[in-house]
């Protein structure tokens, strides 16, 4: 008699097609863009010279434009965070301790709702909004295009990646400590600081990883929004494209990944994801 395949064989079962998956495509990819880092460019015939040379990165290392770059882009990625979590926080306490049952399934919809519309709608529709002839203009405030315009876009576009994390995290928070709180007399900003925001940290770091390393990676709210701002992922996407300089472009597309790795080692260290 034949014997049924074990807990352990079934759930490696299930789980072989999407592991393939990610290492043939993404690992693969990542691999293929780490070997072509290495590599140059013909200047005459544009063809690839598969000859190892760290040309890219001492260009990457010796020239100031793109040191300026890389940090007007760091920069971005740290204000964008900042701007949602300070967004979040109030959202997602509303939501999930205040609100009743039925207005936070609402909330939790709407927070959810411009996730379904098109990247390319909601850039464009900023990009109306800060015009000189837009909405904002009535009001006497708007940015225009440049650094501020595209910061309050990105600050927008990935602000529900923040309030998720932060509303689920809040949730987990027993309402009993709250309340033990104010009975000691705590005001309300003790508790948010000394309860509410050392519980909560894992959570915004969580949302945090999505936000900065998505706005480290944007390439076309910048060519949108962004005027004559540089950012790393559009000069990436200019000499993948325009420029057809694919080995420079995949040494410059390095950067974000030691970034975000260098990122996860430090969020690593103090514990967060442990306790997400």
């Amino acid at each position: 008699m034949s014997s049924r395949p074990g807990p352990s064989t079934r759930t490696g079962l299930l789980l072989l097609p999407p592991m393939l998956w990610l290492g043939v495509a993404y690992l693969g990819a990542l691999g293929a863009l780490f070997l072509a880092a290495f590599w140059t460019t013909n200047e005459f015939t544009g063809d690839l010279v598969k000859v190892f040379t760290l040309d890219n990165f001492r260009q990457l290392l010796q020239l100031p434009v793109y040191r300026t770059i890389t940090a007007r882009t760091l920069g971005v990625a740290v204000l964008v965070t900042l701007v949602d979590a300070a967004l979040a926080l109030p959202v997602a306490f509303f939501m999930a301790k205040v609100a009743r049952p039925g207005l936070q399934r609402l909330l939790v919809i709407a927070v959810l709702m411009p996730l379904w519309a098109s990247y390319l709608v909601k850039a464009y529709a900023w990009r109306g909004m800060l015009s000189q002839s837009g909405p904002l203009s009535w009001l006497g405030i708007s940015p225009g295009y440049g650094l501020t315009g595209l910061v309050v876009t990105l600050a927008y576009l990935w602000l529900p990646y923040m309030i998720l994390p932060v509303y689920a995290g809040l949730q987990k928070l027993p309402d009993s400590l709250l309340e033990a709180s104010a009975d000691l007399g705590a005001p309300a900003l003790t508790t948010f600081r000394r309860v509410v925001l050392p519980l909560v940290f894992p959570a915004l770091v969580a949302g945090s990883i999505f936000t900065f390393s998505l706005t480290m990676g944007d390439y076309i709210a910048v060519k949108i929004v962004g005027g004559p701002t540089q950012m790393l992922g559009n000069v990436v996407a200019d000499n993948y494209g325009v420029a057809n300089n694919l080995p420079f472009a995949a040494a410059y597309a390095v950067v974000p990944v030691l970034v975000m790795l260098g990122y996860l080692g430090v969020v690593r260290r103090t514990g967060a994801l442990e306790n997400l």
